[in-house]
């Protein structure tokens, strides 16, 4: 495995590679999640990159840039482990300069749920999605669906922009406990991570009602916040098709519902696509 830190260090490496590229972009404190990225963009293509790269543009003032969790050597290992073939692990002025163009996010789609809560974040998650594929140039992109509108939004721009790399969408990663694997999971208390999973287990909860016969998003929303009430806040439970246009019915196959709640001080997401 190839360590590079810089633009330059990395186009003589990626230049390299012969045959197909896989690409997952992350921001360190790799678990099993990423993990399965990586395990997958192996199985399908003859090389891969992994990204480490905690991007400033998609924090808000306020959020954990500063406290987000950082595992260098941790990360190198898992990614030398698993046969990654380039590790690029840029520093901020590798990335961005001033007055630079900008990328803005649809005026609909991203700004409800995760734009609405977090306005201004899905600009600078595009721009540096943007920059990494770019500069990475794979085939194939990897990207997990707990990040469900991110998924979308990347999807929109890969289409919009006319890119040559295919967005895969890879399943999300549970712990034993149906916890979804987030590196933010590391600030959960063990008292905190009981009330957790109380995000999952109102999705379960979702889910039984749907294989049970019941379409209706509303009365499928009051069962998921009862689950959710032992959570110390409820920021969002929706039902969307996969176009992310709200549903008051469940379309079996064409369906997402999410939910995205507060634990102390962390903020949770998770999801399920029927």
């Amino acid at each position: 495995m190839v360590i590079v830190r810089t633009i330059d260090e990395f186009m003589q490496s990626r230049k390299k590679l012969n045959g197909s590229v896989g690409f997952v972009p992350t921001m360190g404190a790799l678990h099993k999640g990423h993990l399965s990225l990586i395990t997958r963009a192996k199985e399908e293509n003859e090389s891969v990159i992994v990204s480490i790269f905690v991007n400033p543009t998609q924090f808000l003032e306020g959020e954990d840039l500063d406290k987000y969790p950082r595992k260098e050597e941790a990360d190198i290992e898992i990614c030398r482990l698993a046969g990654v073939d380039i590790l690029f692990m840029p520093a901020i002025d590798q990335m961005y300069h001033k007055d630079e163009l900008m990328l803005a996010a649809p005026k609909v789609r991203g700004y409800i749920l995760e734009g609405e809560k977090r306005p201004g974040h899905f600009d600078g998650m595009l721009q540096i999605v943007m920059k990494l594929l770019n500069l990475t140039n794979p085939q194939k992109a990897y990207f997990g669906k707990k990040d469900a509108q991110q998924l979308m939004l990347i999807d929109q721009m890969a289409k919009d922009y006319f890119m040559s790399c295919d967005i895969m969408p890879c399943e999300i990663v549970r712990d034993h406990d149906g916890l979804a694997l987030s590196s933010r999971n590391v600030y959960l208390s063990n008292e905190d991570r009981q009330k957790a999973l109380s995000l999952s287990r109102s999705l379960q909860k979702a889910t039984q009602f749907v294989m049970a016969g019941e379409k209706n998003a509303a009365k499928i929303i009051d069962a998921m916040r009862e689950v959710l009430s032992a959570t110390d806040k409820i920021e969002y439970i929706a039902i969307l098709n996969r176009s992310f246009e709200p549903l008051e019915e469940i379309v079996l196959q064409n369906s997402i519902i999410l939910v995205a709640a507060w634990i102390g001080q962390t903020r949770l997401i998770d999801n399920v696509w029927i």
